[in-house]
Formats: structure tokens, C-alpha cells, sequence
């Protein structure tokens, strides 16, 4: 089964992980899933908590056949793109301060910091 990895850098690691994990819930329920995501512990450093939330490839597959053409609009190149605004639009509902990386790219980024 595949995963989506994504890397996680927020200045509340209690409420935004708890928000991401309300926000997956959620996204379990719509598409009658569940144990599809984990979110790991954090990691702090220079004022920001760092870390990972994993999703199943299959939930975001689910997700894109609900949305169809909505989210064939969400910005990006691909459905791990798309899933990536999907989240970064639910998040910034909140006032809490996430920024979303998938993290097999910052890998092999050259500006990458983790």
C-alpha cells in the first residue's frame, strides 16, 4: 500500500496535529475508510515543530473520486500535489501557522532542511 509522506513544520505541534487529525478523521469518514494516515511525534528546532504525517495513497485516490473536477482544480501537478493543497486549504481555515512539503521531494532538494 502505498504512502504519501508529508512533512509537517508548524509553530503548535499540539493544535495543528490535532487539527490535521481532525481534518483526516474527517476525510476517513467521507470515504469509508479507516487507519489511513499516522502523524508522528515532532521534533523542535529554531522555534518550529517539525514533522511527519503519513497518508494512504488509496485515501487520496478515494478523496479525488469524491471531489472529481474539484479536485482536478486544486493547484499542483499530480494527485500528491493536489492532496497537498486539499489539506494547506483546510488548514488555513485555522489561524495556526502550517506549511505542508512532501517530504521525498525535500529529500532531494537542495534547499531541503531536514
Amino acid at each position: 500500500m502505498g504512502k504519501i509522506n508529508i512533512n509537517v513544520s508548524a509553530t503548535d505541534y499540539d493544535r495543528s496535529s490535532k487539527e490535521i487529525t481532525k481534518t483526516l478523521v474527517g476525510l476517513e469518514d467521507m470515504v469509508h475508510e479507516k487507519d489511513g494516515f499516522v502523524v508522528t511525534d515532532s521534533e523542535f528546532a529554531f522555534g518550529w515543530h517539525f514533522y511527519v504525517v503519513s497518508v494512504r495513497t488509496d485515501l487520496v485516490e478515494k478523496l479525488a473520486d469524491q471531489m472529481g473536477q474539484d479536485f482536478q482544480k486544486l493547484k499542483g501537478k499530480g494527485s500528491e500535489k493536489k492532496f497537498l493543497s486539499w489539506l494547506t486549504q483546510k488548514m488555513e481555515k485555522t489561524s495556526l501557522r502550517v506549511k505542508f512539503a512532501i517530504k521525498e521531494e525535500m529529500e532531494s532538494s537542495k534547499y531541503g532542511i531536514f
